[in-house]
């Protein structure tokens, strides 16, 4: 929302606002537009992904009607809101109520991190990826948080693998995002997106780095904790003691991990928030700036969301038509294979890129 600072400067002065109230107020603001933002995304995605496993799985009951989805995924989280809140008699009370909140708050705080737009960027840092990534890693605090406050043997176990299971796949995840940090040359969001539109799509990194978009795809799915990497039957969830509310917040956080997940895939191979063709519908109201501004904001938000339910319709996909792997086969796949293919991915890059063969 940069467009509207020199208005927002302008109102603060006419109110006689202190500084450090305006401050407070413009990424407060700013704060709920990207909250909204996520909760409306995902109530699409939900209805989108019961769609296609109705169409998958030939089950007409399943995603019948659009707005009734939408309206039971809505009265479902309701529900827990006020479901009753059961607490074990032998857990540790603390860090059970604590472990919800450090599950969901660093993927909040990594979507302040996230570009929306050209002018809508929450947090400006020239590290946005180091530091998206390292806030991603803290999630797994609140997982294992949750498995040990629980005093429950399973919730342990699925705890456990879990925080495994992401901790290793973080690997070549770091390196398939360090071969786009190579490609663009600066660790900016707004720098790489803005490296993929000198050509429209011929610009995007997809091409250059499609290694790494195969690794960070898979990758991803299990960082998410889905199909084929998704948890065995036989081993309990590590939220099986949680009820109402906190049940409801470990759902949204997941909810909320796999779509950034997959906006973080989109800014780094995909285009981000810019177009596949060089055109804006924005450029039709270029004589006046304040309308130029929000038209642009929108657009560039609507294009970053849309391929970002694409590609989460994408992992919905490979959920619907693979089965669960062994839990052994986890690491095997991440050591023998994705990690060695990671480093491949690097060093051709690197050859593409300072060997002049692929020129922004």
């Amino acid at each position: 929302m940069d467009f509207l600072i020199n208005y927002y400067v302008s109102f603060l002065l006419d109110n006689n606002i202190h500084y450090a109230a305006g401050f407070f107020l413009w990424h407060a603001i700013s704060f709920v537009i990207v909250i909204l933002t996520v909760i409306v995304s995902i109530l699409i995605f939900i209805v989108a992904e019961k769609k296609l496993y109705s169409v998958l799985k030939i089950n007409k009951t399943n995603g019948k009607n659009g707005l009734g989805v939408c309206l039971q995924t809505i009265a479902d989280t309701i529900k827990l809101f006020f479901k009753e809140d059961i607490v074990p008699e032998k857990a540790d009370k603390f860090l059970f109520g604590l472990a919800p909140i450090l599950v969901l708050t660093p993927v909040l705080f990594a979507w302040m991190l996230l570009p929306f737009a050209t002018s809508f960027l929450p947090i400006k840092t020239d590290s946005g990826v180091v530091l998206f990534l390292a806030v991603m890693t803290i999630p797994a605090i609140g997982i294992l948080s949750a498995g040990y406050a629980s005093k429950n043997k399973l919730a342990v176990i699925s705890a456990l693998h879990s925080c495994v299971q992401i901790m290793s796949y973080e690997i070549p995840l770091i390196l398939t995002a360090m071969s786009v940090v190579v490609l663009s040359g600066s660790m900016s969001f707004r720098d790489i997106v803005a490296n993929q539109y000198t050509n429209g799509i011929l610009s995007w990194f997809c091409f250059p780095a499609i290694l790494g978009v195969v690794i960070f795809f898979a990758a991803a799915v299990s960082e998410m904790c889905r199909t084929p990497f998704s948890e065995q039957k036989e081993v309990s969830d590590y939220k099986t003691e949680y009820s109402g509310i906190k049940y409801a917040i470990f759902t949204l956080g997941e909810y909320a991990s796999t779509f950034i997940i997959c906006a973080f895939a989109v800014i780094l191979f995909f285009g981000g928030y810019m177009p596949p063709v060089q055109i804006f519908l924005a450029d039709l109201f270029e004589h006046n700036h304040l309308l130029y501004g929000v038209v642009l904001t929108f657009e560039q938000a609507f294009w970053l969301i849309f391929k970002t339910i694409i590609l989460m319709l994408a992992v919905s996909f490979v959920k619907t038509a693979m089965p669960n792997l062994k839990n052994e086969l986890f690491a095997k796949i991440c050591r023998q294979y994705l990690i060695p293919i990671s480093i491949i991915n690097l060093l051709v890059v690197c050859l593409i890129k300072h060997g002049g063969f692929y020129v922004f």
